[in-house]
């Protein structure tokens, strides 16, 4: 049986591009409804081993919760994928959230 890490880093993977997840959808899916912040702790340190899209995920709100030079690096990477702001930090889940067939 896979854990919750192996579930959430498949789920992740498996985010196409100019699309995002957040992380309370990703702890669902994966098992954990309440594990919004162990995905966070998964994406802080298994992106760079895994190869994860870490900037496909954001909160519940449609937003980058991330700060400084990160929070830049984002939102450049979802925009570069065809993700539209409509304010500074957020977007709309209704257009970009991915929902699995899980």
């Amino acid at each position: 049986m896979e854990s919750f890490t192996e579930k959430a880093i498949k789920i992740i993977k498996q985010i196409p591009a100019g699309k995002v997840m957040t992380y309370g959808q990703i702890a669902k899916i994966a098992g954990s409804p309440r594990g919004a912040r162990q995905v966070v702790r998964i994406l802080h340190s298994m992106s760079q081993k895994h190869k994860l899209p870490w900037h496909r995920v954001i909160n519940a709100k449609g937003e980058i919760g991330l700060k400084d030079d990160l929070f830049f690096i984002q939102k450049m990477s979802l925009e570069s994928e065809g993700v539209v702001f409509i304010s500074e930090r957020s977007i709309s889940l209704e257009k970009f959230q991915y929902h699995t067939e899980h």
